[in-house]
């Protein structure tokens, strides 16, 4: 048996809003800047473009290349999970058995929601690996099997 925390929801919904935000700003302006009159009209003085005119021309390739920054951060986190197996702790790169691990230190997770691991590395050095719920999903049940599978 197995218990996984997948990444959490509000991450990835706030990346993937902000893409959207900035894609959107980005058309938004690239169209008052080249294509509405009112706009081009209203933010021109004795023909030459104001700031915000200005603003409205230069932006956009700036705000859709940050937009696309933000979706390609996206694709690449949203399958990121915890995964507490019967014989070891896999993180997005780290596959910690459970023999390594010395303790775990949950006095914040009910006020701060985070837990710390201190194992041995592979040099039996020791480490800590701080672990907070804002970035996962369930994690309050990996933590309970962590601890019966450390303890028991």
């Amino acid at each position: 048996m197995s218990v996984e925390a997948p990444l959490s929801k509000y991450r990835k919904h706030n990346l993937l809003l902000i893409a959207v935000m900035l894609a959107a700003g980005s058309v938004w302006f690239w169209y008052d800047a080249h294509y509405n009159q009112k706009f081009i009209t209203k933010h021109t003085v004795d023909g030459v473009p104001d700031s915000t005119l200005h603003f409205n021309l230069k932006s956009p390739p700036f705000l859709l290349l940050a937009g696309v920054i933000f979706g390609v951060r996206y694709w690449m986190i949203k399958d990121r999970k915890i995964v507490a197996s019967d014989k070891e702790l896999v993180l997005e790169k780290l596959t910690l058995p459970y023999d390594r691990i010395e303790s775990i230190d949950k006095t914040f997770f009910n006020s701060k929601g985070f837990f710390v691991i201190h194992y041995k590395d592979d040099n039996q050095q020791m480490m800590e690996l701080k672990i907070c719920d804002k970035n996962y999903d369930n994690l309050p049940a990996v933590l309970d099997y962590l601890t019966t599978k450390i303890t028991g």
